[in-house]
Parts: C-alpha cells; sequence; structure tokens
C-alpha cells in the first residue's frame, strides 16, 4: 500500500484550518498552555518554538516569561491574527508562515518546543515528529498538549469521521494522544518521555451554545456542514450536543465540558 499524498491532504488542511475563526476556540486552550508552560518551565532568553501555533495562544504564554519566542504556523490568516494578539500586548513574537512537517530552521535550534492541539494534526506524523526532534537542541525539552482517544475528543473526532471520513491512510491526530504512538513517534529521538492525562473544562452558555461556537468557528466543523446533505448536517449537530451533554460538569443551564488531555514532557538525546 502507498503512503497517502501528503502534499494534497495539507492543502486541504490548510484551507479547512482558515475557515471560520479558530482562535474563538483556541480561547478554550489557554488553560492547556498554562499548564504546559509550567510544566515544562522555560526559563528567561530561552529560545522557545510554539509549533502549529494557531493564533499564537502558547506562544504567547511563554513570552510572558521573557523568552525568545517563535510561532510556527502554515495559515497565514492565523499567523496574522497571532500577531495582532502579541502587538494588542505589547509582546514581541517572531511569527511565521511554515509547516510543521518541514520547519523552515536549522538543526538545534530550540532550547523548548511546544505545541497545544497542533501538530498532533499534521498528516505525516512521522516526519512532522522527525522535525521537533531535528529542531530542538540536545537536552532541550519538547512539551505536548492535545486529544487522546478517550473522553470528550475521541467522541467529538469520532461524530466527525462518521459524516466525513478523513482521508485514506492518514493516522489519526488520537495517535499522539496514546503511550504507543508517542513511543513510536518520538522514542528514538529522546532520552526521557513523561506523559500525564489532565483535564481542560470548557465554559460556554449552554451545550446549544457550545454547538453553535463549533460549527460557526472551528475550520473542520464548518467544513464538513459544508459538505454533507441537509439530513446529515441535522445528524452531525444533534451528535455533537450529544457528546456536549455527555461531558457537561454544570447543573445551572449553562455547559462547562470537560475535556481530558494528555500533557507530554520529553527530553530530546
Amino acid at each position: 500500500m502507498s503512503d497517502p499524498d501528503y502534499v494534497s491532504v495539507t492543502e486541504r488542511q490548510k484551507e479547512t484550518w482558515a475557515t471560520g475563526d479558530f482562535n474563538e476556540i483556541a480561547r478554550q486552550n489557554v488553560v492547556m498552555a498554562e499548564a504546559l508552560c509550567e510544566a515544562v518551565d522555560p526559563h528567561a532568553g530561552q529560545r522557545v518554538l510554539d509549533v502549529a501555533c494557531g493564533s499564537g495562544t502558547a506562544a504567547l504564554v511563554a513570552e510572558r516569561r521573557y523568552c525568545e519566542v517563535t510561532g510556527l504556523d502554515y495559515v497565514p490568516e492565523l499567523i496574522e491574527r497571532a500577531e495582532t494578539r502579541a502587538r494588542a500586548n505589547g509582546q514581541s513574537i517572531d511569527f511565521c508562515v511554515g509547516d510543521a512537517q518541514d520547519m523552515p530552521f536549522p538543526d538545534d535550534s530550540f532550547d523548548v518546543i511546544l505545541s497545544v492541539y497542533g501538530v498532533q494534526f499534521a498528516p505525516d506524523q512521522a516526519r512532522a515528529a522527525r522535525e521537533l526532534i531535528r529542531v530542538c537542541k540536545p537536552g532541550g525539552t519538547i512539551g505536548l498538549a492535545g486529544p487522546i482517544p478517550e473522553g470528550w475528543s475521541g467522541d467529538w473526532f469520532a461524530a466527525h469521521a462518521r459524516c466525513v471520513p478523513p482521508p485514506p491512510g492518514v493516522r489519526s491526530p488520537l495517535r499522539w494522544g496514546t503511550d504507543e504512538g508517542l513511543t513510536e513517534l518520538l522514542g528514538t529521538g529522546t532520552r526521557s518521555m513523561e506523559s500525564e492525562r489532565r483535564t481542560a473544562l470548557q465554559y460556554y452558555r449552554s451545550t446549544a451554545h457550545a454547538v453553535d461556537v463549533f460549527s460557526t468557528y472551528f475550520g473542520p466543523t464548518v467544513r464538513a456542514l459544508e459538505t454533507i446533505e441537509p439530513s446529515d448536517q441535522e445528524n452531525l449537530l444533534d451528535d455533537l450536543e450529544a457528546v456536549m451533554r455527555r461531558y457537561n460538569r454544570a447543573t445551572d443551564g449553562t455547559a462547562i465540558v470537560e475535556n481530558d488531555y494528555l500533557q507530554t514532557i520529553a527530553i530530546k538525546a
């Protein structure tokens, strides 16, 4: 069986993530970026890279420690939003357009590499993992926060996959949320790797509001709704609200959605 056409898949992904406004989704990732930076503990002056940075959430957190921060994403619109956020905060961050599967940096460039629900979505996972290791300095730290097969993330992506199956041969981003997958991807280039399951809470006005946020701003949901039949659109929205209800902790009519994720800290060999 031949490898997928990763170039074509990547181009389609860029179009998908440029749809909607991911910054409205990324507000729920701030708590994960804060926790990841606390665990990795980058110090002032260290060179930090936020891979697949989206609108810059983890990069903004790291820069508050006076690190020398670079943010990379392959969607120009997201880089523009990240630059806007940094300017509004008076933060100096070098945001640039580039692909996690082929990063425009020399070997051993960064003391710390971060990615929050980012690099996990690169279609060529093995290549993206090699790039993480390549641009990290020996003894440097790679910190990841990403979805796991169980819980909210697994159910959320499964609901989408029932309506819009993933490209043939492309591995699920949930692979990064398993010990086996992480060992396959990063094991040969790292001397240690520790993972911890954590919980992030997502706050919405209601479960219906949560679905409305994703169907308006989250590129994969927006594109799925654009490509399927009206009857399937209703089924998808119903399935998504069922997922939100399943993991809702709130009892006052609002939504506090429990999202379990995996935080991984790896040290490059």
